[in-house]
Protein backbone atom coordinates (compact mmCIF):
# COMPACT_ATOMS: atom_id res chain seq x y z
CA UNK A 1 0.00 0.00 0.00
CA UNK A 2 1.03 3.39 -0.66
CA UNK A 3 1.94 5.64 2.25
CA UNK A 4 -0.86 8.04 3.32
CA UNK A 5 0.13 11.43 3.25
CA UNK A 6 -2.34 14.20 4.97
CA UNK A 7 -1.03 18.20 4.79
CA UNK A 8 -2.94 19.83 7.58
CA UNK A 9 -2.94 23.70 6.60
CA UNK A 10 -3.08 22.85 3.07
CA UNK A 11 -4.86 25.67 1.70
CA UNK A 12 -1.88 27.85 3.25
CA UNK A 13 0.96 29.23 1.23
CA UNK A 14 3.60 26.32 2.93
CA UNK A 15 0.75 23.73 2.07
CA UNK A 16 -0.01 25.36 -1.07
CA UNK A 17 3.94 24.18 -2.06
CA UNK A 18 4.12 21.37 -0.78
CA UNK A 19 1.25 20.16 -2.80
CA UNK A 20 2.75 21.54 -6.20
CA UNK A 21 5.77 19.78 -5.37
CA UNK A 22 3.88 16.21 -4.60
CA UNK A 23 1.87 16.80 -8.15
CA UNK A 24 1.64 13.92 -9.97
CA UNK A 25 3.60 11.69 -7.68
CA UNK A 26 2.70 8.15 -7.97
CA UNK A 27 4.28 6.70 -4.66
CA UNK A 28 2.13 8.45 -2.42
CA UNK A 29 -1.60 8.81 -1.55
CA UNK A 30 -1.97 12.02 -0.54
CA UNK A 31 -4.91 12.70 1.84
CA UNK A 32 -7.19 15.85 1.65
CA UNK A 33 -9.78 18.02 3.12
CA UNK A 34 -11.83 20.46 0.27
CA UNK A 35 -11.12 23.91 1.67
CA UNK A 36 -14.70 24.30 2.46
CA UNK A 37 -14.33 21.82 5.12
CA UNK A 38 -11.38 22.93 6.42
CA UNK A 39 -13.07 23.49 9.44
CA UNK A 40 -14.64 20.22 9.90
CA UNK A 41 -12.60 19.24 13.15
CA UNK A 42 -14.02 15.59 12.88
CA UNK A 43 -12.98 15.21 9.33
CA UNK A 44 -9.37 16.51 10.56
CA UNK A 45 -8.90 14.35 13.12
CA UNK A 46 -10.14 10.99 11.18
CA UNK A 47 -7.77 12.13 8.68
CA UNK A 48 -4.98 12.97 10.61
CA UNK A 49 -5.03 9.66 12.63
CA UNK A 50 -5.32 7.85 9.08
CA UNK A 51 -2.44 9.25 8.01
CA UNK A 52 1.33 7.72 8.04
CA UNK A 53 2.40 10.88 7.66
CA UNK A 54 0.95 13.80 8.96
CA UNK A 55 2.99 17.66 7.38
CA UNK A 56 1.29 20.10 10.39
CA UNK A 57 1.40 23.76 8.26
CA UNK A 58 -0.05 25.85 11.07
CA UNK A 59 0.28 28.22 13.92
CA UNK A 60 2.22 27.08 16.75
CA UNK A 61 -0.98 26.25 19.14
CA UNK A 62 -2.65 24.33 16.34
CA UNK A 63 0.40 22.31 15.93
CA UNK A 64 0.33 21.30 19.09
CA UNK A 65 -3.04 20.39 19.22
CA UNK A 66 -2.78 18.46 16.24
CA UNK A 67 0.33 16.58 17.87
CA UNK A 68 -1.85 15.65 20.83
CA UNK A 69 -4.52 14.15 18.79
CA UNK A 70 -2.29 11.48 17.49
CA UNK A 71 -0.44 11.48 20.76
CA UNK A 72 -1.96 7.62 21.02
CA UNK A 73 -1.75 6.75 17.74
CA UNK A 74 1.95 5.54 17.11
CA UNK A 75 1.31 4.58 13.50
CA UNK A 76 1.32 8.42 12.96
CA UNK A 77 4.21 10.18 12.38
CA UNK A 78 4.60 14.05 12.21
CA UNK A 79 6.60 16.47 10.57
CA UNK A 80 6.12 19.98 11.68
CA UNK A 81 6.41 23.26 9.90
CA UNK A 82 5.59 25.44 12.48
CA UNK A 83 8.29 26.96 15.41
CA UNK A 84 6.72 25.08 18.01
CA UNK A 85 8.93 22.23 18.44
CA UNK A 86 12.09 23.21 16.61
CA UNK A 87 14.73 23.33 19.73
CA UNK A 88 12.66 20.10 22.06
CA UNK A 89 15.29 17.41 22.40
CA UNK A 90 12.71 14.91 21.83
CA UNK A 91 12.08 16.13 17.93
CA UNK A 92 14.99 15.34 15.11
CA UNK A 93 15.39 18.90 13.66
CA UNK A 94 14.82 18.66 9.88
CA UNK A 95 17.55 20.38 8.74
CA UNK A 96 18.88 16.97 6.41
CA UNK A 97 22.66 18.63 5.68
CA UNK A 98 23.33 20.08 9.58
CA UNK A 99 25.61 17.17 10.29
CA UNK A 100 26.70 13.59 8.91
CA UNK A 101 24.36 11.54 11.22
CA UNK A 102 21.52 13.96 10.73
CA UNK A 103 19.53 11.75 7.66
CA UNK A 104 19.36 8.50 9.88
CA UNK A 105 17.93 11.11 12.88
CA UNK A 106 15.36 11.85 10.51
CA UNK A 107 14.69 9.09 8.65
CA UNK A 108 14.16 7.02 12.22
CA UNK A 109 12.14 9.43 13.85
CA UNK A 110 8.41 9.55 14.24
CA UNK A 111 8.39 13.75 14.87
CA UNK A 112 10.60 16.30 13.16
CA UNK A 113 10.53 19.88 13.25
CA UNK A 114 11.04 21.55 10.06
CA UNK A 115 13.42 24.34 10.06
CA UNK A 116 12.64 27.99 9.60
CA UNK A 117 13.87 29.50 6.46
CA UNK A 118 16.26 31.85 8.33
CA UNK A 119 17.91 29.62 10.45
CA UNK A 120 18.40 27.11 7.62
CA UNK A 121 20.88 29.89 6.23
CA UNK A 122 22.11 31.09 9.78
CA UNK A 123 22.65 27.57 11.44
CA UNK A 124 24.09 26.56 7.92
CA UNK A 125 26.75 28.96 7.81
CA UNK A 126 27.33 28.94 11.89
CA UNK A 127 27.08 25.49 12.41
CA UNK A 128 30.35 24.41 11.26
CA UNK A 129 32.50 26.82 11.82
CA UNK A 130 31.65 26.07 15.42
CA UNK A 131 32.15 22.27 14.90
CA UNK A 132 35.24 22.62 13.77
CA UNK A 133 36.65 25.21 16.64
CA UNK A 134 36.88 27.71 14.12
CA UNK A 135 33.79 30.16 15.83
CA UNK A 136 34.24 30.10 19.89
CA UNK A 137 31.15 29.66 21.41
CA UNK A 138 30.74 33.09 22.99
CA UNK A 139 31.36 35.01 19.81
CA UNK A 140 28.95 37.55 19.28
CA UNK A 141 27.28 36.71 16.32
CA UNK A 142 24.78 38.72 14.35
CA UNK A 143 23.08 37.83 11.72
CA UNK A 144 21.41 40.25 8.78
CA UNK A 145 18.65 38.86 6.60
CA UNK A 146 16.33 40.08 3.74
CA UNK A 147 13.29 37.09 2.42
CA UNK A 148 10.82 37.02 0.09
CA UNK A 149 7.42 38.46 1.16
CA UNK A 150 5.77 34.74 0.94
CA UNK A 151 7.55 34.07 3.90
CA UNK A 152 4.88 35.84 5.80
CA UNK A 153 1.76 33.85 4.53
CA UNK A 154 -1.21 35.14 3.10
CA UNK A 155 -1.63 38.18 5.21
CA UNK A 156 1.55 39.74 4.18
CA UNK A 157 0.95 38.38 0.24
CA UNK A 158 -2.28 40.65 0.27
CA UNK A 159 -0.83 43.37 1.67
CA UNK A 160 2.85 43.32 -0.42
CA UNK A 161 0.40 42.40 -3.71
CA UNK A 162 -2.91 43.77 -3.56
CA UNK A 163 -2.60 47.82 -3.96
CA UNK A 164 -6.62 48.41 -2.48
CA UNK A 165 -5.61 46.49 0.60
CA UNK A 166 -6.63 48.22 3.50
CA UNK A 167 -2.79 48.06 4.98
CA UNK A 168 -1.43 47.48 1.63
CA UNK A 169 2.70 48.03 1.78
CA UNK A 170 4.25 50.04 -0.73
CA UNK A 171 7.42 50.23 0.54
CA UNK A 172 10.06 48.14 -2.21
CA UNK A 173 11.91 46.82 1.36
CA UNK A 174 11.69 47.15 4.92
CA UNK A 175 12.94 45.59 8.49
CA UNK A 176 10.42 44.35 10.88
CA UNK A 177 11.75 41.98 14.36
CA UNK A 178 12.74 45.63 15.62
CA UNK A 179 12.57 44.60 19.37
CA UNK A 180 15.14 41.84 18.56
CA UNK A 181 12.67 39.46 19.95
CA UNK A 182 12.69 37.12 16.35
CA UNK A 183 11.33 33.59 17.34
CA UNK A 184 13.83 32.48 15.63
CA UNK A 185 16.47 33.34 17.48
CA UNK A 186 16.28 29.69 20.03
CA UNK A 187 16.53 28.33 16.99
CA UNK A 188 19.61 29.68 15.65
CA UNK A 189 20.99 29.88 19.02
CA UNK A 190 20.65 26.20 19.90
CA UNK A 191 21.31 24.11 16.77
CA UNK A 192 23.88 27.35 15.97
CA UNK A 193 25.41 25.60 19.32
CA UNK A 194 25.64 29.16 20.20
CA UNK A 195 26.50 30.17 23.92
CA UNK A 196 25.17 33.37 23.11
CA UNK A 197 21.93 34.29 21.66
CA UNK A 198 22.10 35.55 18.16
CA UNK A 199 21.22 39.50 16.87
CA UNK A 200 19.13 38.69 14.56
CA UNK A 201 17.77 41.52 12.17
CA UNK A 202 15.49 40.44 9.55
CA UNK A 203 13.88 42.54 6.96
CA UNK A 204 11.30 41.79 3.46
CA UNK A 205 12.16 42.82 0.14
CA UNK A 206 8.91 43.20 -2.82
CA UNK A 207 10.13 40.04 -4.39
CA UNK A 208 7.57 36.80 -3.66
CA UNK A 209 10.28 33.98 -3.36
CA UNK A 210 13.89 34.12 -2.67
CA UNK A 211 16.35 35.28 0.73
CA UNK A 212 19.69 35.77 1.66
CA UNK A 213 21.16 35.10 5.39
CA UNK A 214 24.54 37.01 5.95
CA UNK A 215 26.62 36.49 9.03
CA UNK A 216 29.33 39.00 9.13
CA UNK A 217 33.23 37.83 11.42
CA UNK A 218 36.08 39.77 12.65
CA UNK A 219 38.73 37.23 12.35
CA UNK A 220 41.19 38.43 15.09
CA UNK A 221 38.35 37.19 17.54
CA UNK A 222 38.34 33.88 16.12
CA UNK A 223 40.18 30.51 16.54
CA UNK A 224 43.87 32.04 16.32
CA UNK A 225 45.03 32.34 12.56
CA UNK A 226 41.17 31.57 11.13
CA UNK A 227 41.84 33.23 7.47
CA UNK A 228 38.94 33.55 4.47
CA UNK A 229 40.67 30.26 3.03
CA UNK A 230 40.41 28.36 6.52
CA UNK A 231 36.76 29.06 6.93
CA UNK A 232 36.13 28.18 3.74
CA UNK A 233 37.55 24.59 3.70
CA UNK A 234 35.65 24.21 7.14
CA UNK A 235 31.99 25.07 5.10
CA UNK A 236 33.27 22.78 2.09
CA UNK A 237 34.33 20.05 4.18
CA UNK A 238 31.11 20.09 6.34
CA UNK A 239 28.98 19.78 3.16
CA UNK A 240 31.38 17.29 1.07
CA UNK A 241 29.26 15.51 -1.16
CA UNK A 242 25.63 16.91 -0.39
CA UNK A 243 23.66 17.81 -3.67
CA UNK A 244 21.31 19.81 -1.94
CA UNK A 245 23.58 22.66 -0.34
CA UNK A 246 26.74 24.00 -2.28
CA UNK A 247 29.78 25.72 -1.03
CA UNK A 248 30.72 28.18 -3.62
CA UNK A 249 34.03 28.00 -4.61
CA UNK A 250 36.47 30.75 -3.45
CA UNK A 251 37.86 31.81 -7.11
CA UNK A 252 34.05 32.27 -8.18
CA UNK A 253 33.03 33.90 -5.44
CA UNK A 254 35.87 36.72 -6.03
CA UNK A 255 34.87 37.19 -9.33
CA UNK A 256 30.52 38.30 -8.44
CA UNK A 257 29.91 42.05 -8.04
CA UNK A 258 26.41 41.32 -6.41
CA UNK A 259 24.17 38.11 -4.83
CA UNK A 260 20.77 38.01 -6.26
CA UNK A 261 18.12 37.30 -3.21
CA UNK A 262 15.99 35.62 -5.98
CA UNK A 263 18.82 33.30 -7.86
CA UNK A 264 17.23 30.35 -6.30
CA UNK A 265 13.85 31.17 -6.29
CA UNK A 266 11.25 28.02 -7.25
CA UNK A 267 14.58 25.58 -6.33
CA UNK A 268 15.00 23.63 -2.65
CA UNK A 269 18.73 24.43 -3.12
CA UNK A 270 21.03 26.43 -1.23
CA UNK A 271 24.34 28.35 -2.20
CA UNK A 272 26.70 29.19 1.00
CA UNK A 273 29.57 31.52 -0.15
CA UNK A 274 32.46 33.38 2.07
CA UNK A 275 33.23 36.26 0.53
CA UNK A 276 36.09 39.20 1.98
CA UNK A 277 39.41 39.47 1.05
CA UNK A 278 42.95 37.77 1.88
CA UNK A 279 44.82 39.12 4.39
CA UNK A 280 41.88 41.60 5.56
CA UNK A 281 40.26 41.69 9.17
CA UNK A 282 37.02 40.86 8.17
CA UNK A 283 34.68 37.53 6.19
CA UNK A 284 30.91 37.89 5.53
CA UNK A 285 29.27 34.53 5.35
CA UNK A 286 26.50 34.65 2.50
CA UNK A 287 23.32 31.66 2.39
CA UNK A 288 20.99 32.18 -0.36
CA UNK A 289 18.35 30.43 -0.74
CA UNK A 290 14.21 30.45 -1.69
CA UNK A 291 12.81 30.90 1.20
CA UNK A 292 9.59 28.55 0.58
CA UNK A 293 12.09 26.04 -0.90
CA UNK A 294 14.83 24.57 1.38
CA UNK A 295 13.50 26.82 3.64
CA UNK A 296 10.13 25.46 4.25
CA UNK A 297 8.34 23.25 2.04
CA UNK A 298 11.33 21.73 -0.18
CA UNK A 299 12.82 21.09 3.60
CA UNK A 300 9.19 19.08 4.63
CA UNK A 301 9.29 16.98 1.34
CA UNK A 302 12.89 16.11 1.81
CA UNK A 303 12.00 14.85 5.29
CA UNK A 304 8.95 13.60 4.42
CA UNK A 305 11.25 11.29 1.16
CA UNK A 306 13.64 10.33 4.12
CA UNK A 307 11.17 9.02 6.75
CA UNK A 308 9.85 6.99 4.03
CA UNK A 309 12.96 5.57 2.91
CA UNK A 310 12.70 7.08 -0.40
Amino acid sequence: MKPKIFIDGEHGTTGLQIRTRMAGRADVELLSIPEAERRNAQLREDLLNSADIAILCLPDDAAKEAVAIVAGNNSVRIIDTSTAHRINPDWAYGFAEMDREQPKKIAGARYVANPGCYPTGAIGLIRPLRLAGILPEDYPVTVNAVSGYTGGGKQLIAQMEDEGHAEHIASPHFLYGLTLKHKHVPEMQVHGLLGRAPLFAPSVGKFPQGMIVQVPLYLADLKENASLGSIHEALADHYAGQDIVEVVDLKETASLPRVNAVELADTDRMKLYVFGTAGAPHVNLVALLDNLGKGASGAAVQNMDLMLGA
